[in-house]
């Protein structure tokens, strides 16, 4: 998963703060496996010479953040917000692997992530997650996603139990990245530690 996919998103976050900088991560999910990935992200997050360090993360990349807080947390971690991502398992992704070559074409990180369910969020850091319920995209070839979903994960595939907020907004999985509203709710949980409501 290159950090470019995650380019412009960082690029809105950083016009609406003016005192935020903005560090991009990339991983090799499919040749690396995940405690590899884990340990990445923790010594990234560890390099960054900040007060506080706030993560943000799109679908594996989301699951990948909360599985490092679980196991070995990196200091000075701040909020967290999850965009599409399957912390509570993923039916596409686990039909994927069971398709001939599915394994090697959802790759290491992923099947890891998959087979190792996350508990019911006890971190002491702020979490809050974004799904998508527009209903267009890759994973409805492979399975009969349940309604809502964005395309790829359902929904109910992202509400952790023990998180500080959850929000559902009309974007499709990977249009969770290029989003301005999703960039404006995700600046707001930041700063406040729950998404904006508008009356």
């Amino acid at each position: 998963m290159p950090s470019v996919v995650m380019a412009r998103l960082g690029q809105h976050l950083a016009r609406l703060s003016a005192d935020r900088r903005v560090h991009l991560f990339g991983y090799p999910s499919l040749r690396t496996d995940l405690d590899g990935n884990i340990q990445s992200l923790f010594e990234f997050v560890e390099s960054i010479d900040a007060e506080t360090v706030h993560l943000v993360g799109h679908s594996l990349g989301g699951l990948l953040i909360l599985k490092m807080l679980n196991s070995h947390p990196p200091s000075r971690v701040g909020r967290v917000v999850c965009l599409g991502s399957p912390l509570r398992g993923s039916s596409a992704g686990m039909r994927i692997q069971s398709l001939p070559g599915g394994k090697v074409f959802a790759g290491k990180s992923l099947v890891q992530a998959l087979g190792e369910p996350l508990p019911d969020w006890q971190g002491q850091w702020p979490l809050g997650v974004i799904a998508g319920s527009m209903g267009v995209g890759l994973g409805r070839l492979v399975e009969q996603l349940e309604a809502p979903h964005d395309g790829t994960i359902s929904v109910s595939e992202t509400r952790l139990p023990g998180i500080s907020d959850h929000l559902v907004l009309p974007l499709n999985h990977s249009g969770l990245v290029f989003s301005p509203e999703v960039a404006r709710q995700t600046d707001y949980f930041l700063s406040q530690g729950r998404f904006l409501r508008d009356q």
